[in-house]
């Protein structure tokens, strides 16, 4: 079973087949209690019609914002002091993250910036290099409890951050570097660790492939949500990725014309085209 936001509307979708539940929107779905939540999609129903009928769109409205983490994994860590065009001082500063109690957050996207399958995920047309970053988001309500988890592609214009970490805005926030799927795995149905995958394909053979799994994660999701939503309220919700541990190497970059396909088993497949910001 799958939850998503229709083109009106919100519901469940289960074996091809989908029905409404009683919000309008995801935003108004996560101002209520998981509990309530999950016995709303669990609730015995007759009101079921094909998943053809609806268009789904991506799972974010309202007020609702996109938060990341950052240095969740090793490999993560090792990619960012290689990044990095500077030595001594400026790595410590990733491995002090990765070390210390408090995580990386950081603000990702407005909920009208996001792009979801069959809309591009954009680069930079000022950034030499860009990657994508295949990583667990979870999707969290008003009182920062996980509801359900979904894919997100956390763009990076890599030599922009790579120049300095105070660029980190510029490479992470710009129009299009967010991409969610469009479906969201119920929390409860979570299985306990999931295998992620990403291949890049260009012009037909993949240029890149790599994999990981959930079970690498330093963190847990709710120990992330934990610092989030300290000192921080989000009255509609919100959706926290939890960082990447697939890193392409560092003489790879993005070009328009590539396909991105991220996979997150149990969970679904984000599959986006690159666009460059510009052309």
């Amino acid at each position: 079973m799958h939850f998503a936001r229709f083109d009106f509307g919100v519901g469940v979708l289960h074996d091809g087949r989908a029905r409404h539940l009683p919000w309008e929107s995801m935003s108004e779905l996560l101002r209520h209690r998981r509990a309530a939540i999950r016995q709303a999609m669990e609730e015995p129903s007759s009101r079921w019609f094909p998943e053809a009928e609806v268009t789904l769109q991506a799972p974010i409205d309202g007020r609702m914002e996109v938060w990341a983490a950052g240095v969740t994994y090793e490999r993560s860590l090792d990619a960012r002091v290689e990044e990095s065009t500077h030595t001594g001082a400026l790595s410590t500063v990733y491995d002090r993250v990765y070390a210390a109690d408090r995580p990386e957050l950081f603000f990702k996207a407005a909920a009208w910036r996001v792009v979801t399958e069959g809309q591009p995920i954009m680069i930079r047309a000022d950034a030499a290099a860009s990657v994508p970053e295949p990583e667990l988001a979870v999707v969290a309500n008003c009182f920062g409890e996980p509801v359900g988890v979904t894919i997100c592609d956390d763009m990076t214009a890599r030599t922009i951050e790579g120049d300095n970490p105070l660029y980190l805005p510029q490479a992470k926030i710009y129009d299009g570097a967010c991409g969610l799927a469009r479906k969201v795995l119920p929390w409860w149905e979570l299985p306990p660790e999931m295998r992620i995958t990403m291949e890049i394909h260009r012009g037909g053979p993949a240029v890149f492939t790599g994999e990981t799994s959930t079970a690498r994660l330093r963190r847990t999701p709710e120990e992330l949500l934990g610092w989030l939503f300290r000192e921080q309220s989000f009255p509609d919700g919100v959706i926290l990725s939890t960082g990447t541990g697939i890193v392409p190497p560092l003489d790879f970059t993005l070009a328009p014309g590539d396909e991105v396909t991220i996979a997150i088993e149990g969970v679904g497949v984000l599959r986006q085209r690159v666009e460059e910001r510009g052309t």
